[in-house]
């Protein structure tokens, strides 16, 4: 006897990014990107990506009717997953996704009428969890987050946060597969800022393989010495990730493993509170940004 599989449908829109998400995303391993389009995610379920322009073969009015079908025809049955922030300011002229009828579709009206009727919405990496690089002062274009975004338009679906600039492959595709799994995320399945306590439950400084450099006081001056790197601007005592076991490139190395510092880019404090990247937050800094330390 055959399986049933289920078809969740789901939509991908970019506002204000550098597709660094999508690319992340692509470079998946297990499951590779071809098992996650073509192939059950789970047994009986699967993934039904009706529109996502970095990947779609077609173009122009066509698939932005596909993108508009799907929240009148599905609505309360597909996932919406969004990479980047939303221009909100001159009515979101900053960011359109094409045309209709010769009419500019903004990020911001398309954001306003797939989110609605959303079974979840899913923002894919930093910039549209928190903000991130576009909404960087002065933020000409009054570039926010979703979850700002949801919150000036009254918006009250679903929301999960997958930061990271860009996120790992397994968060995302993890994620999707947990509600696939499990349906909506409990409130104890997500921290304070909306992430899944899966892969952002745990303090990068306290797995830091660097970390008994630290308990000894011992501070590299220099990307790629021996030793901590907090003095050189390492942001891992105010991080939460699963970087350190993780890995990244299919498991072959991260950011301090290489001998850089961590920049923060899970946290809404990236970049702009996290500036300079290669200087030590000072005490006035953390207070002056409220930046939780432990």
């Amino acid at each position: 006897m055959s399986l049933k599989v289920v078809e969740y449908p789901a939509v991908w829109i970019a506002g204000a990014a550098c597709s660094g998400c999508s690319v992340s995303l692509l470079n998946a391993i297990n499951p590779s990107i071809q098992n996650v389009l073509i192939d059950p995610v789970l047994p009986g379920k699967h993934v039904s990506l009706r529109f996502h322009a970095t990947v779609m073969a077609g173009q122009g009015e066509p698939v932005l009717k596909v993108l508009k079908d799907t929240a009148s025809q599905k609505p309360g049955k597909y996932i919406l997953m969004v990479e980047g922030a939303v221009p909100t300011a001159e009515n979101g002229l900053y960011c359109t996704l094409g045309e209709i009828d010769g009419k500019e579709v903004t990020m911001k009206d398309m954001m306003a009428e797939l989110a609605v009727d959303a079974f979840a919405v899913m923002a894919m990496g930093t910039c549209s969890s928190y903000g991130g690089i576009p909404s960087g002062a002065p933020n000409p274009t009054g570039a926010v987050s979703v979850m700002e975004f949801f919150k000036n338009e009254g918006i009250s679906t679903p929301l999960i946060n997958i930061p990271g600039c860009p996120p790992h492959p397994d968060w995302m595709v993890g994620t999707i597969a947990h509600v696939l799994l499990n349906g909506l995320p409990l409130a104890d399945d997500l921290d304070e800022k909306l992430r899944p306590r899966t892969f952002f439950n745990n303090l990068i400084h306290d797995n830091c393989p660097r970390r008994a450099y630290f308990d000894a006081g011992q501070f590299a001056r220099h990307t790629s010495e021996p030793g901590c790197l907090y003095e050189i601007g390492c942001k891992g005592p105010y991080s939460y990730a699963d970087c350190p076991s993780r890995h990244w490139n299919n498991g072959v190395n991260w950011c301090i493993g290489s001998g850089a510092q961590c920049i923060g880019c899970v946290e809404p404090d990236f970049p702009d509170k996290f500036a300079p990247m290669f200087k030590k937050l000072d005490e006035n800094t953390l207070e002056r940004f409220k930046i939780k330390t432990r």
